[in-house]
């Protein structure tokens, strides 16, 4: 007899005495369960210690097997019976989306948890509290009402579920139309909205700055004109500057403008009225920052100055930075450091705190017309025709983006995007995320080029679902990806400058504005 059958008649003959024993083994049985009764709770589990010690493994996996359903508790189904669906609630909000489809099929409790707490309003109500396209979309597509304490649609008479359903399949809706607007970027599906300005003297809208309800622009002819973000029409027309208004930005109560008349001008936002001229720069005013109190502008005589804004009439000189050797052309500032870029061809980063100067990013050929600096990315453009990515900590330039044929004036970023706009007329998108990636090629990094503009690109501003772009040209474009659809005229889209005028001959004889080249 061999081993594998010596082993078949043991388990045989064990399962054949077992069988016999089966009456007694209960009667022992019986006896020790009346016994493990009359113990104590502590007693009975160190029993139970004593004998797990005494089994082999094969043993333990079966008392396993046995304890894990007797371990699982449905405690999302048992919190409601004991009066604390609040708390099962609670629990479930905290659930990505995949995550809260998957837990309404695990039984009909959890589906009706999830729908009397109206987890998928809350769940878009997280959404649009913390990013800002699901916020944009809101207000854009309208659905907003249907958030936080409204609901207008509702009546009383309204089923529960049928309001969870609703909700469920608007957060759907809102997925899809977050990657439509997405693949439009990608593609350069947008539809264009052009402002003729029609200035009458000096053509060319130098800065700009917009909102949902307007676009403020500053215009080479020495004014600046606020419009209608909905009909585009000319709502306000500012006088004072002697000299082209060259940066500006507002706030909800103040316009700050620069110009090339060497002043820093404060307008009353609702009135119009010039309320403030500060004249302390020698030459024109190329850029000027404000916020919390600090506003920090530069100039063509080299210099930096900070400013404390205790109130739109009382603005006063803290302190002027020196150390660039040519004009300053732009300047960014957030309470760690003050950044300046200059026709030097250098980047100099400072303490806003005292003014301290903090080290100098060299890299750039030519001078530097424009940069944004936020969290520890620098991102400038040059009149070497190229694009730079910079660590403000430790100096380093992480990428040199290469593709516009002249001199880049005007340059911003946010979370997923550059975009640039040049002296060659052409407005260019960049994936940042694919250019803070050292192994992504190069050749891959511009995602679109946008060519309607007819002169040079003086300055952009964006956001989610477009670009407002101002020009040489004397026009303002919006190009708006949100409500781009396959229905939209040719025209509209058509993205390619017409053949008979070549671009890069057209302005080469223009004036230069104050920010061309090295100084």
């Amino acid at each position: 007899m061999n081993a594998n059958s010596f082993s078949l008649a043991q388990n045989q003959s064990q399962s054949s005495s077992n069988r016999s024993m089966s009456y007694e083994f209960s009667e022992e049985q019986e006896v020790c369960l009346q016994m493990f009764e009359k113990w104590s709770a502590s007693e009975q589990v160190e029993f139970c210690e004593n004998i797990l010690r005494r089994m082999c493994h094969f043993q333990h996996g079966h008392v396993n097997n046995f304890l894990k359903p007797m371990l699982q508790r449905d405690f999302i189904s048992s919190l409601p019976a004991r009066g604390l669906l609040g708390i099962a609630e609670i629990i479930l909000s905290y659930l990505d989306a995949r995550s809260l489809c998957s837990a309404e099929l695990v039984c009909k409790q959890w589906s009706r948890v999830i729908a009397e707490g109206m987890l998928w309003k809350k769940l878009i109500e997280r959404q649009v509290k913390i990013d800002p396209m699901w916020h944009g979309l809101s207000l854009h597509r309208g659905w907003q009402k249907f958030l936080f304490k409204n609901n207008l649609q509702f009546n009383q008479n309204t089923d529960l579920f049928e309001q969870h359903k609703f909700y469920k399949n608007l957060y759907s809706s809102i997925q899809q139309d977050k990657k439509k607007v997405n693949l439009n970027w990608q593609e350069g599906k947008c539809v264009t909205k052009k402002i003729h300005c029609r200035s009458e003297n000096s053509k060319g809208v130098y800065c700009l700055q917009y909102d949902n309800d307007k676009i403020v622009s500053g215009l080479r002819d020495n004014t600046i004109k606020v419009w209608d973000k909905k009909n585009f029409e000319c709502k306000v027309t500012l006088s004072g500057h002697t000299g082209s208004v060259l940066c500006l930005q507002y706030d909800e109560n103040i316009i700050v403008s620069g110009s090339s008349d060497t002043t820093v001008r404060i307008w009353d936002l609702k009135t119009g009225l010039n309320v403030q001229t500060l004249h302390n720069h020698k030459e024109a005013v190329l850029h000027l920052r404000f916020m919390d109190g600090i506003m920090v502008t530069c100039s063509k005589d080299r210099q930096i100055i900070v400013w404390d804004m205790h109130s739109p009439t009382d603005i006063q000189l803290k302190r002027a930075l020196n150390g660039h050797r040519a004009a300053v052309n732009v300047v960014d500032f957030d309470h760690r450091y003050i950044v300046s870029a200059s026709g030097d061809r250098t980047i100099k980063v400072w303490l806003t705190s005292n003014g301290e100067f903090v080290r100098t990013l060299n890299g750039h050929k030519r001078g530097i017309a424009c940069l944004q600096y936020r969290g520890n990315l620098v991102v400038s453009g040059s009149s070497d025709f190229t694009i730079r990515l910079w660590d403000i900590e430790v100096g380093e330039c992480l990428r040199v983006l290469e593709g516009h044929d002249e001199l880049v004036r005007c340059i911003r970023f946010d979370n997923n995007r550059i975009v640039s706009g040049a002296y060659d007329g052409k407005i260019k998108i960049w994936d940042l995320k694919a250019a803070l990636e050292q192994r992504s090629s190069g050749s891959s990094l511009c995602i679109q080029t946008l060519t309607e503009h007819t002169g040079r690109v003086f300055r952009l501003q964006f956001d989610e679902f477009q670009i407002v772009s101002s020009s040489h040209d004397d026009t303002i474009i919006v190009w708006d990806f949100l409500n781009y659809s396959n229905e939209a005229k040719e025209s509209d889209n058509n993205m390619s400058p017409p053949a008979s005028q070549p671009f890069n001959n057209q302005f080469r004889n223009s004036p230069p504005s104050p920010m061309e080249g090295d100084d």
